[in-house]
């Protein structure tokens, strides 16, 4: 002990030991200071921001999908809300049995889930989206802390295949993926909005704190097509299809008056309610995106550009013997050797070498000019996703014997849309009618492509066609007059023709007397024996035009019993291939 200790006198520390004690005191008192300066005055949001990060959160807050309606406003397409059941791997509390019993819930394997969760660093994923109700209500039973219930819309089509091709399908974030759901997906999606909240320790909102953005709905879509005609149209396709069993089928009906289409639907088709793995054979609307070589079906546009040129008349004589023409070193064939017809007969026969004498008759350029104003060689402009152009050659490589076989469809490709298109021309007084799915509040302009009279003689020849006598007195319908014109083509394979393998086809209007819808129909490759236009395409036309001008409310124009219809014995007229 100290001398001074021991005489009890107090210890005295140095004066410099003291001044630093207190001026160490002063420096951490200053540095604590302007910590705090720093972080609160600062940095005050960063801190803010990280303590709110514990229980603030921002929610996407979804948009309805809007929905797609027919021209009557029958829903075709709309989004009804789901559970998805989502996590919080940073906010998990999660035991090995409490994971086992949500992954049996869920249908998954532990595995699965566990890894969905392992990453801590993320504050949202989905472990199974879009639940049916009960089996979300029994996941939030568990009571897990962060896992939650995420609302989501899942899209819901109530024609199922009958309306496939035209709408499409989304995803299941609910974006389009095929057809008009993919092509007006945009204003169809709307805008989802956000809020912020909080959230206790279990991930359940307890505060609504604000509304950062208001979600906009998607706007509804309205068609052009009527359901009620939709549903018959596809009836009648698909037992054409089954009776001739052929590989697909498709048909389009197209308002006269305002290019609106009606009905257009395709065979095969899918459930769009089955998110499974579409086929991509099935999926695909055949009537815009396939092509085929249309055959007789063209004859009528070769007739009006002869008779547009001034070149024939309607009662122009053609002589059509010995039934064969050699073009250089090939040669075209008629079905059946007819001799001297005029050139309303050509088309009411469908003799290939009267339609190749009026092609070889024009100069190739104005045949190309026609068929290229009606359509043939550029895409009809639906508005479809996909839509094809067809294969239409310049003029200037035209050999004669390419422009004989071109006037009766051969060295042609057009879809099935553009070909109803294109038969406009000839149900109205020669204008083009520009065509859409969606529905219109007036007509849009229609292009003048033939002079009326031409327009009124081909549709005088067409309704020949349909009587007895032509190729196609099946296509009749009681009641009405009828006009068309049928078309059998063997199918392209590689670089030639399939032997026994066919596309048949008729185009046709009703009534005569006042056009009021375009029908066009093909079936591809049927193989139950019959493959002509007349016999395969014909009788789904007459069945559907019943159908549609009973639907739409147009009178008869003639006497039921004026229809001369064929006994099914009777012998066929056929065009040839």
């Amino acid at each position: 002990m100290s001398p001074v200790a021991q005489l009890g006198l107090p210890l005295r520390l140095p004066a410099w030991r003291s001044r630093l004690l207190l001026l160490v005191l002063l420096v951490w008192f200053v540095a604590l200071a302007a910590r705090a300066l720093f972080l609160q005055g600062l940095h005050g949001d960063f801190l803010q921001q990280k303590g709110e990060s514990r229980y603030s959160r921002v929610i996407e807050l979804s948009a309805t999908r809007g929905m797609v309606v027919d021209r009557n406003n029958e829903p075709l397409a709309i989004s009804t809300p789901v559970e998805s059941v989502a996590a919080s791997p940073a906010d998990i509390q999660i035991t090995t049995e409490q994971t086992a019993r949500l992954a049996y819930l869920l249908a998954m394997d532990a595995a699965d889930v566990q890894r969905k969760l392992s990453d801590a660093r993320r504050e949202f994923v989905y472990l199974k989206r879009q639940l049916p109700p009960e089996q979300a209500a029994r996941v939030v039973q568990l009571g897990i802390k962060g896992v939650f219930l995420q609302r989501e819309y899942r899209r819901y089509y109530p024609a199922g295949e009958v309306f496939a091709h035209v709408i499409g399908v989304t995803d299941i974030d609910d974006r389009g993926q095929e057809a008009l759901e993919l092509a007006f997906d945009q204003s169809l999606a709307g805008r989802p909005g956000s809020r912020r909240v909080i959230k206790d320790r279990l991930g359940h909102i307890i505060e609504d704190v604000e509304s950062i953005q208001r979600p906009e709905n998607g706007a509804t879509l309205a068609l052009s097509i009527d359901a009620r005609l939709q549903y018959l149209t596809f009836r009648e396709l698909r037992a054409a299809v089954m009776e001739h069993r052929a590989k697909a089928g498709g048909i389009v009906v197209i308002d006269v008056k305002s290019g609106e289409i009606l009905a257009m639907a395709n065979l095969p088709s899918y459930n769009p309610n089955n998110r499974g793995q579409f086929d991509a054979q099935r999926t695909r609307n055949r009537s815009v995106t396939d092509l085929f070589e249309p055959g007789s079906t063209l004859k009528p546009f070769t007739a009006a550009a002869a008779l547009e040129a001034g070149v024939v008349h309607p009662q122009s004589i053609i002589q059509t013997a010995p039934g064969h023409l050699t073009i250089g070193n090939r040669t075209i064939h008629d079905a059946h050797p007819q001799g001297a017809l005029t050139v309303a007969q050509v088309i009411q026969k469908s003799s290939n070498i009267g339609a190749a004498k009026m092609a070889l008759a024009l100069p190739a350029e104005t045949m190309w000019t026609l068929f290229s104003e009606v359509g043939f060689g550029g895409q009809p402009e639906s508005g479809f996703p996909g839509e094809v152009s067809g294969r239409l050659r310049a003029h200037k490589g035209w050999r004669p014997i390419e422009q004989a076989t071109m006037s009766y469809g051969h060295g042609i490709s057009v879809s099935l849309l553009q070909l109803a298109r294109a038969y406009t021309i000839f149900a109205t007084d020669g204008e083009l009618q520009p065509v859409s799915l969606i529905k219109r509040d007036k007509p849009a302009a229609a292009k003048p492509i033939l002079k009326p009279e031409t327009a009124r003689a081909v549709r005088a020849m067409l309704e020949l066609a349909v009587q007895p006598g032509g190729t196609a007195p099946r296509a009749q319908v009681a009641g009405y007059r009828v006009a068309g014109k049928t078309g059998t083509a063997h199918k392209i394979e590689g670089r030639g023709y399939a032997a026994n393998k066919y596309v048949s086809a008729f185009v046709g209007f009703a009534p005569a007397s006042a056009p009021r819808v375009v029908i066009a129909v093909m079936i591809d490759e049927p193989t139950a024996g019959q493959y002509y236009g007349g016999a395969v395409a014909a009788p789904v036309f007459s069945r559907v035009a019943a159908e549609a001008l009973r639907l739409l409310g147009v009178t008869p124009d003639v006497p039921i019993t004026q229809v001369q219809l064929p006994p099914a014995t009777a012998p066929e007229i056929k065009e040839e291939v």
